[in-house]
């Protein structure tokens, strides 16, 4: 693990604390998890975008699905 130095706003700094004082936990772990989560959301996003891009460049066609329209079970039966 390496230690690195940040710039924050007083009030995130505050903020921060707070939140670790709440959660018993520190500073450090807080941050860290805070930007794990940022980066699997940022991946995930990503994706979104690729999947969105995808679709609009070979958009599904009116029929494209309905050849599956007789396996679907809905309970009913």
């Amino acid at each position: 693990m390496r230690t690195i130095q940040m710039t924050l706003d007083d009030h995130l700094v505050n903020a921060v604390d707070r939140v670790s004082k709440e959660l018993h936990t520190s500073r450090s772990a807080f941050t860290r998890k805070a930007l794990q989560d940022a980066l699997v959301r940022y991946k995930l996003e990503q994706q979104e975008r690729k999947h969105r891009l995808g679709y609009e460049q070979n958009p599904v066609a009116t029929d494209e699905f309905s050849v599956w329209e007789t396996e679907q079970a809905w309970g009913d039966e």
